[in-house]
């Protein structure tokens, strides 16, 4: 299978980063999405090996590091847990509705893209996340856009 790349958003206050990079192996689930088009590239796309760019959205939106899906689709248990945040009376065990990929941390890029910057960054023109109204935390980007701002956030100011 060809490599998928993706933008996950959170909240840095919510879940940074940094929290992912302190994880037991760097690893840990993305769990939380209740959004129907983001839950089904979680459920039915994103794969072990994918790229993704961390996207800390609210006060600095900003693009500040990569991860990579280390383990595929599968049922958000949160939303079975009455004391989450992220509790769906209507998803079961038998009948899941939300999903989760887990997520490892790869590189912290040595300074954050904010949303401005992007938007003037040539080749990004066409990316979903700088689209009018956009507000998946889910969203793929195309392999070239990945690698345009892995190489922005790579370089140094």
């Amino acid at each position: 299978m060809e490599k998928s790349y993706w933008l996950i958003k959170s909240e840095p206050t919510a879940y940074a980063l940094d929290d992912l990079a302190r994880q037991t192996d760097q690893t840990d689930h993305w769990d939380g999405v209740r959004n129907y088009q983001a839950r089904n590239f979680l459920r039915d796309e994103m794969q072990v090996g994918d790229g993704i760019l961390f996207y800390h959205s609210r006060f600095k939106p900003a693009v500040v590091g990569t991860a990579t899906v280390a383990r595929a689709g599968y049922p958000d248990h949160t939303a079975w847990d009455p004391h989450s945040d992220h509790y769906d009376p209507r998803s079961t065990p038998k009948n899941p509705i939300w999903f989760m990929v887990d997520i490892r941390f790869a590189s912290r890029f040595k300074r954050p893209l904010p949303l401005a910057e992007l938007r003037r960054i040539p080749g990004l023109a066409d990316m979903i996340l700088l689209r009018r109204g956009n507000r998946l935390s889910v969203m793929p980007v195309s392999a070239q856009e990945f690698d345009i701002i892995v190489a922005a956030g790579e370089a140094t100011g």
